[in-house]
């Protein structure tokens, strides 16, 4: 069943066209992934599909009743509202439903009449089906696994005004997903998720139930998701019914297609206006002139003007031109840090860190949000101090820093001012050298502050290619780049010769450039001398014994508290087992309240849920007490 259909439609900004004549179908639970250039359209073309903008032309036709989901401008809350408030808003006719269910069940204790009671149970027992059928009582268990999945467990009890704008994101991701609309619109969600978050997502949405489309530049997301790509390219529209792997393959065989059909029909264009311009001579040279030679020439003529010409097919597109080349090299140690522990507001972020990064080696670090990545970059930057341990740099290492908050406090400098502030260049040479990063024509008058993450992004690759440097320190430096810029950075920097340090949650980019991994987990430093893939099952099996070692020593330590205390020991689990057998009648009964339909039996099984509840509540405290 098709779910969305798109029809000739057009955009334009400011006289510029960005797409014309686009059309394409989404069916019924496909995953499709919409991929292009940076500022080919495609969050244009998202926000077109969700209802935010309108199209100049054409039509866009959704399946009837189909709710659509898209993440736009993070709205604002009361500042009281916390985290999970705002997750909780997913549910929002739910828990309306069990605020009335509440109201009901405390008119239901007070009532005396038996006419208004029974309308009462008969009113609380249709409220509770709805509840159980729109799965009321999973509420609770979606909102963890949502938070679980994308680490935001520290967030939840904090103001949500108060969060940072990532993290905003983030939670308002989370609630998007809570709501489980029939079409998923999601513009790059992995920007803001670390890696093992990014990997979480994906094994989420392959299991999503409704439909989803996504924008996104990391090419092991997009094959792990999608089932279809729509590439949008020079302001049209190819569709590819594979994954992201699949589509790069079949675009390469469709482009050479292309090619041979432009040069056949080229070849075939040459030989009739050769045909033509014989056929003319020969009528011209005849006495007297052939008119049928002529209009034979004409008739060739005109089926030459009604040939639908190709439009010859770009190969090879104008891409980044970034070679780095490193300075002087380095002594053979770059970074040591020894014993390193560093804490905020008197909260440990890691202790006792070891690096031994060394000359040429590529080292990325990894690790969830909030495990002190960025801060044991500012260490080894020396922007921060360590509260104990040693950070050494080695002796003429020269370092290079690309940030993740690039050009950020920069407000009325254009490209070309920052690039020369960095770089001693002549304005000629450096307009020369941003041609190489993309930036032509007017372009390097633009203001740093007006620039697009991607573009920012080039613009310091520009100044760090022209600096005298042996070290690399890179901050999620594939952020904000498009594939193609992705791939020519990889390129650049596989053959650098120096050293590089990169923190990154792009497996794609790990995984071809890093033979070290670090990765920082439960305030430890853990090294794996091979690439992400690799680590990634070495950190799952040193987890896997550090779970064993923990369950065997608790089961010790439960063995040994049990011989002085044997009494309390089986008191505890008696109250355990009977807590679960309370909840099990308290389930049954709740099943039967909506079956019984006589009156006094209801008020009967109605006392019963009541003092059995109470029961529970009672021994509750009495294990919580000890």
């Amino acid at each position: 069943m098709i779910v969305c259909s798109v029809n000739k439609i057009a955009k334009m900004y400011g006289g510029n066209s960005i797409f014309e004549d686009i059309s394409f179908e989404i069916k019924d639970k496909q995953r499709v992934g919409l991929v292009g250039r940076n500022g080919s359209g495609k969050t244009t073309l998202i926000r077109l599909l969700a209802g935010e903008e309108t199209a100049d032309s054409g039509q866009i036709h959704w399946k009837k009743g189909a709710t659509i989901g898209y993440l736009t401008q993070i709205p604002e809350y009361h500042d009281t509202t916390t985290t999970k408030d705002v997750l909780r808003l997913a549910f929002s006719p739910l828990l309306q439903l069990e605020e009335k269910m509440k109201k009901l069940e405390i008119k239901m204790g007070m009532e005396r009449d038996a006419e208004r009671l029974e309308k009462f149970i008969v009113d609380y027992g249709n409220l509770q089906e709805q509840y159980t059928i729109n799965g009321g009582y999973e509420i609770e268990s979606n909102i963890e696994k949502i938070v679980h999945g994308l680490n935001i467990h520290p967030l939840l009890n904090q103001p949500f005004a108060q969060l940072s704008g990532g993290e905003k994101t983030k939670v308002g991701l989370g609630l998007m997903l809570l709501k489980q609309p029939d079409l998923l619109l999601l513009d790059e969600p992995t920007n803001h998720l670390d890696l093992m978050a990014v990997e979480w997502l994906g094994n989420f949405l392959k299991e999503y139930q409704g439909t989803v489309l996504v924008i996104s530049h990391d090419r092991y997301f997009l094959d792990e998701v999608v089932n279809m790509v729509i590439d949008l390219e020079d302001g049209g529209v190819t569709s590819y019914h594979t994954n992201f792997s699949g589509f790069v393959q079949e675009k390469e065989e469709r482009l050479l297609r292309e090619f041979q059909a432009y040069e056949e029909q080229q070849k075939k264009i040459k030989k009739m206006r050769e045909a033509i311009k014989r056929l003319r001579d020969w009528a011209n040279r005849a006495n007297p002139p052939n008119d049928g030679l002529h209009r034979r020439a004409r008739n060739m003529e005109r089926a030459l003007e009604r040939m639908e010409k190709l439009h010859r097919p770009i190969l090879k597109r104008k891409k980044m031109n970034l070679e780095m080349e490193a300075a002087d090299r380095s002594g053979n140690d770059v970074i040591i840090l020894t014993d390193i522990s560093k804490s905020f507001d008197e909260k440990q972020l890691f202790k006792n860190v070891t690096m031994h990064v060394s000359y040429q080696e590529h080292a990325a670090l990894i690790g969830e949000n909030g495990t002190g990545k960025s801060t044991l970059i500012k260490l080894i930057l020396q922007h921060l101090e360590p509260d104990d341990g040693e950070v050494r740099i080695g002796s003429n290492v020269k370092i290079g820093y690309l940030s993740q908050n690039i050009f950020s406090s920069i407000e009325n400098e254009t490209v070309m001012d920052a690039f020369r502030n960095e770089v001693n260049v002549t304005e000629g040479e450096a307009r020369h050298i941003l041609a190489r990063f993309m930036f032509y024509g007017y372009t390097v008058f633009q203001k740093v502050s007006q620039l697009s993450g991607g573009e920012r992004m080039r613009l310091r690759l520009a100044q760090l290619m022209y600096q005298d440097i042996n070290l690399l320190i890179l901050d999620e430096p594939t952020n904000h780049l498009d594939i193609e810029s992705r791939e020519v950075l990889e390129e650049a920097l596989e053959d650098y010769q120096g050293t590089i340090l990169a923190v990154s949650h792009d497996r794609y980019f790990l995984n071809k450039l890093f033979g070290k991994i670090y990765w920082i987990e439960s305030k430890k430093i853990h090294c794996f001398d091979g690439d992400y893939n690799w680590a990634k099952e070495k950190m799952a099996e040193l987890r896997e014994n550090t779970v064993q070692k923990y369950v065997e020593e608790k089961t010790k330590s439960t063995l040994r508290k049990q011989k002085p205390d044997k009494k309390k020991y089986i008191k505890t689990e008696n109250i355990e087992r009977e807590i679960v057998s309370l909840e099990e009648s308290i389930t049954e009964i709740d099943k039967k309240l909506l079956e019984v339909e006589d009156l006094e039996l209801l008020q009967q099984v109605y006392k019963e849920k009541e003092d059995l509840e109470q029961k529970w509540e009672k021994l509750c405290n009495q294990l919580e007490n000890g």
